[in-house]
Formats: structure tokens, sequence, C-alpha cells
């Protein structure tokens, strides 16, 4: 799988908020575990989820390249 360009403009755009959003809302997560708000393992892996998808979402729109497209599935944007 190379990384060359698969999605135009408005791709970009949707994966770069997306990204950003589940990275906050990550990071509001780890801000809760910090302080005690919330407790478990399941909000661990949230936070890790939310943080890494969003990471790697930002990634895709800045480098212009998704994951999904690359194997061969048609994503609407």
């Amino acid at each position: 799988m190379s990384l060359e360009c698969n999605i135009d403009a408005a791709g970009k755009a949707a994966r770069l908020k997306g990204g950003i959003a589940s990275l906050a809302g990550g990071l509001l997560l780890a801000g809760g575990l910090a302080t005690g708000i919330v407790d478990g393992t399941f909000w661990w892996l949230a936070t890790a989820g939310a943080v890494f998808g969003g990471a790697f979402a930002i990634f895709e729109a800045r480098a212009g390249w998704c994951v999904v497209r690359a194997m061969g599935i048609r994503t609407p944007l």
C-alpha cells in the first residue's frame, strides 16, 4: 500500500475535522480519568482509541490518503 493521494479537498477537510474532534474527546476523557471522574479499564481503552484514531485521521488529512480507500472500498467523501 503506497501513500499516494486518494482523497480530494472535501475528504481532507472531513477527516481533519473528525480527527480534531476525536482527539479533543480523547483528551477530555484522559482528564476525566486523571481527576477520577471516570474509572475503569473500558475508559482507558476508549481514551487510547479516541486519541490514536484522532491522530491517525489528522495524519490522513495531512497526507491526503485514506486507508479505507487504499483497500479499495469507495467512500462518499
